[in-house]
């Protein structure tokens, strides 16, 4: 099979097509054929060694995300699956960025008829992400919400999802004039370029003005010392998702920064085993494809690359002009 191969960590170009055997299926796992595979932000550090703990061994095909159809199951799995079309989420198993893939049969979610590759593979994660995230808030349909680096593949979701809950009002950002646009398209009421400097404060400018108390809810994306910067755009008694780290900067705030007014710190993170985030966005990625079926989500889908471009996607990824997923197909 054609897979990209990492065999050291380094720049974009460290990403090299190959042929490789196709993985088989262990205990638990079935074998995918691949038909789309969904880039990532996290992947681009991974691939340049900066990801914490990753990635364990080299050389190694990279790649959390794909959809397409069963072709074998391995021990205990039940063979009912060989021919379905599945979303997979490849925590475990062998890479995506490849013609086959192994995953855990907890990994995989079946496709609703008529949802093409291409849109389960925009939403199923990122959209599951942010579902998770919305209902972790709470909403009650009166908050003011931020939502960082709205434009990317959670945050357009995040948006979408948000306005469905009935939010009050949404501070969104983007880094470019084409993402601010985008964003407003997708539901927030304004936008800010989180990269020019002083941003937090433009942010609490607009918390506050015409007498608004600030910020109830912020889903945090891009970590650093800005989200300690945020604290003073928040409402007494307001709320953190974090749950990104776009910056590659630890999120720089503590218990002593938010006990003074009552602000809650919410980890919106892990690993399979490591708690229940990781279960609880598996579990929404069926309602998510569902959702997709119903023409009630917007996919979001940046471009569509040959699988061999994978250096490409992880320029785009790291130059941050995409809206939304950068897909790759074999």
């Amino acid at each position: 099979m054609r897979a990209i191969v990492l065999h050291r960590t380094g720049d974009p170009d460290v990403l090299q097509p190959a042929d490789l055997p196709a993985p088989e299926p262990g205990r638990g796992e079935v074998l995918v054929r691949t038909e789309a595979i969904g880039t990532h932000f996290a992947e681009t550090r991974l691939r340049a060694g900066t990801l914490p703990g990753m990635p364990a061994a080299l050389p190694a095909v990279p790649g959390f995300e794909a959809a397409g159809v069963v072709t074998a199951a391995g021990p205990d799995v039940d063979t009912a699956l060989v021919g379905a079309r599945v979303a997979a989420m490849a925590v475990g198993g062998s890479g995506s960025y490849a013609e086959y893939l192994t995953v855990p049969v907890s990994g995989v979610v079946r496709l609703p008829a008529g949802v093409s590759a291409l849109d389960a593979v925009a939403v199923a994660t990122p959209g599951a992400v942010a579902l998770a995230l919305v209902r972790t808030a709470r909403l009650t349909g009166t908050e003011q919400l931020l939502v960082e680096a709205a434009a990317g593949a959670v945050g357009g979701y995040l948006l979408q999802f948000a306005t469905e809950a009935g939010a009050g009002r949404i501070v969104a950002t983007a880094g470019t004039p084409a993402k601010r646009e985008h964003v407003l398209d997708l539901g927030a009421d304004v936008a800010v370029d989180h990269r020019r400097p002083g941003w937090p404060e433009r942010v609490a400018e607009l918390a506050r003005a015409d007498g608004r108390r600030g910020l109830d809810v912020v889903f945090e994306s891009i970590g650093g010392a800005s989200v300690g910067a945020l604290l003073a755009a928040m409402a007494p008694g307001g709320r953190i998702l974090l749950y990104g780290n776009l910056s590659d900067q630890p999120a720089a705030i503590g218990a002593g920064d938010l006990l003074p007014r009552g602000l809650t710190l919410i980890g919106c993170s892990g690993a399979p085993g490591d708690g229940a985030w990781y279960d609880t966005t598996l579990a929404a990625r069926d309602e998510v494809l569902e959702r997709l079926a119903r023409k009630q989500i917007r996919p979001l889908i940046d471009s569509v690359l040959p699988l061999a471009d994978a250096a490409e996607a992880h320029r785009r990824l790291e130059a941050g002009g995409n809206t939304g997923k950068i897909i790759l197909v074999p």
